[in-house]
């Protein structure tokens, strides 16, 4: 038999009111008391259960504007202590009775501080005190003390009041309490996240002198980047969407560490689409992208036919349901994953047949994902840093050569300029209009990526473009652009040698254009 704690005194204060009523009656149909404050109480008295306000039960006032309504002895006393003679004895002595449930959750303090203008007074009056006490005290008393924070546990807790005549297990106890540390942790750190980035005008800094990052880990890995390391996969509660923790998977194999990394590098690329779009990725970098006006299974075969060799083994994106046609292309192609919005059907009884390719779906996608921050490990502690959301359009590039672009190159530049957002720096891509044709990637000098990219073409690279993720130190690069065939150049400008790089591009007959921004991406 579990080690069975009975429940008959509960406390129960609460912002967060879903499923308060339905929770209360059980409370009461198993003759727990049920001690109450403020809008609580109220809402328990309109449904009819009763309960006890805690300023009665105390024999002390809510004072200080209702800054001090549960910090007294009978409450902490209550929950702290344990089930032993001389805990029992001083308790009796003082008059305090024992509190077995506590069904607590926070001031919402972060919703508070995410609209936008708020005050900081109005903040600092969210910092709840009491509640995080409760919590803590009931949490570290576990022995003999039930605690709740989340409402999504009420059915739990119930049933397992049910299975047990008003009881609950030494497990369930254990598994709330660990519950419980995790979020009054993550509501210190909201705390001082906020408070650590009023500056001394009283703005908001976008880096916080204090970073705490709340992530619960949401599945162990087989292993890391190689076989000897291990790892996991933790999901970062204030995540925007789309993301990976989000996505659900369908079928295959358990996802792996390197499987992730591309998975999120091609979730990404394929947000900087409307149209429908696809891309392919290899080891962290794109092998194939491609958009086209018909379909997913159009842009697939184009992102495909970039570099048939690397998809491979690859981790294809696309910006669309997935439908019988593609399925029917992607099944043809030995792939690691497919991310896409959905699948159909028909798409997933085809695809079911590869036993071991994951399927992720993730929900609608936007173009581009929310603004955030990204993270990065190194030796002693973390780089951060705002995510790379902002693209420049080649048609507000400037021109600086003496040959205008035409309109299907200005289609293309912009096309392979986005490509190049998410290759590893030096970043050369060479693409037509919606198709990639060659990526140069992850080379120490530019010209050596610029070999690669033209080296890698499977398809003609002659009246191809070219997108440079960073400029050309050199003019070499572009010379050997040149000598391949190419017409046109993207890239930020900017290098001490940018009129030797131009007088290149007019020796050759090429257009240029400089965005003045910058991808680098390590």
């Amino acid at each position: 038999m579990p080690d069975l704690s009975p429940v008959r005194r509960a406390i129960v204060s609460v912002s967060d009111k879903r499923g308060l009523v339905d929770l209360a009656r059980a409370l009461q149909r198993h003759g727990v008391a049920i001690l109450s404050t403020g809008g609580t109480a109220k809402e328990l008295a309109a449904a009819g259960v009763p309960t006890t306000a805690i300023a009665d039960y105390t024999g002390a006032p809510e004072i200080l504007g209702g800054r001090v309504k549960t910090l007294h002895p009978k409450i902490h006393g209550g929950l702290l202590g344990r089930p032993t003679p001389e805990h029992e004895a001083e308790m009796a002595q003082h008059g305090i009775g024992p509190i077995d449930l506590v069904v607590v959750n926070l001031y919402p303090f972060r919703e508070t501080v995410a609209r936008p203008g708020v005050a900081l007074e109005e903040a600092i009056e969210n910092i709840d005190i009491g509640g995080p006490s409760m919590l803590r005290s009931a949490a570290k008393n576990h022995e003999r003390v039930t605690v709740v924070v989340d409402p999504a546990d009420y059915a739990a807790l119930v049933a397992e009041l049910d299975a047990h005549g008003g009881a609950t297990t030494e497990k369930t106890r254990f598994r709330l309490a660990r519950k419980v540390f995790a979020h009054t942790a993550a509501y210190d750190g909201a705390i001082a996240a906020y408070l650590t980035s009023i500056n001394e005008a009283g703005g908001r800094d976008a880096f916080p002198e204090v970073l705490t990052i709340q992530a619960h880990r949401a599945r162990e890995l087989r292993y890391g980047e190689n076989p000897h390391q291990q790892a996991a996969f933790y999901a970062v509660e204030s995540a925007e969407r789309p993301n990976l923790a989000a996505a659900e998977v369908l079928q295959g194999k358990e996802l792996s560490y390197n499987n992730l990394l591309d998975l999120d590098g091609a979730l990404g690329a394929v947000l900087e689409y409307s149209e429908p779009a696809a891309v392919i990725v290899k080891h962290s970098n794109p092998c194939g992208v491609a958009t086209d006006g018909t379909g997913a299974a159009a842009a697939y075969l184009k992102a495909r036919e970039t570099d048939p060799v690397s998809a491979f083994g690859g981790i294809v994106a696309v910006n669309r349901p997935v439908d019988a046609a593609l399925a029917r292309e992607l099944s043809e192609t030995f792939l690691e994953c497919v991310i896409a919005p959905a699948y159909d059907e028909e798409a997933k009884e085809i695809l079911g047949k590869k036993k071991n390719l994951r399927l992720l779906a993730t929900g609608a996608l936007p173009v581009r994902p929310d603004a955030g921050l990204t993270l990065r490990s190194v030796a002693g502690g973390l780089l951060v840093q705002s995510r790379d959301t902002a693209i420049a359009s080649a048609r507000d590039a400037k021109v600086v050569s003496e040959r205008q672009p035409t309109e299907e190159e200005l289609v293309a530049l912009d096309f392979a300029w986005r490509v190049g957002k998410h290759v590893k720096s030096n970043a050369i891509v060479l693409a037509r209009a919606g198709q990639t044709v060659g990526i140069g990637a992850g080379q120490m000098s530019r010209v050596d990526s610029v070999k690669l990219a033209v080296g890698k073409a499977v398809l003609t690279v002659r009246g191809t473009v070219a997108a440079s993720d960073a400029f050309f130190p050199f003019r070499d690069g572009v010379d050997a652009l040149g000598d391949a065939g190419v017409t046109a150049v993207i890239q930020p400008g900017g290098s001490v040698r940018d009129a030797e790089v131009i007088a290149c591009a007019n020796e050759r007959g090429l257009t240029m254009l400089f965005t003045g921004m910058r991808h680098f991406r390590h």
